[in-house]
């Protein structure tokens, strides 16, 4: 019998490039929810402690912030892409 583990994206979320492709390809679903568990994915590889201190942002905020359902306000999410070391562009939708 086969066993199976949970899966965990924190466990392939050791560069920049890989944390900048999985959050593009999360921006890319229309559901906004998973873009936020996308970038809390992401602080958690990072450690969440160390990058609300880098966003100066309290650990509460951020991580009620990026919980599922949440609407979190835009200069939070600047703060906290560019304490990540990210940042979000627009390019044409291509037909």
């Amino acid at each position: 019998m086969a066993k199976f583990f949970p899966f965990d994206a924190v466990e392939y979320l050791g560069d920049e490039a890989t944390i900048a492709e999985y959050t593009t390809a999360a921006l890319e679903d229309s559901n906004p929810d998973v873009f936020l568990t996308a970038v809390r994915d992401v602080a958690r590889a990072r450690g969440m402690s160390q990058l609300a201190k880098d966003a100066g942002l309290g650990r509460e905020s951020l991580y009620k912030a990026l919980t599922p359902g949440a609407k979190p306000r835009y200069d939070t999410m600047r703060k906290f892409l560019h304490a990540l070391g990210v940042k979000l562009s627009a390019s044409p939708i291509h037909s």
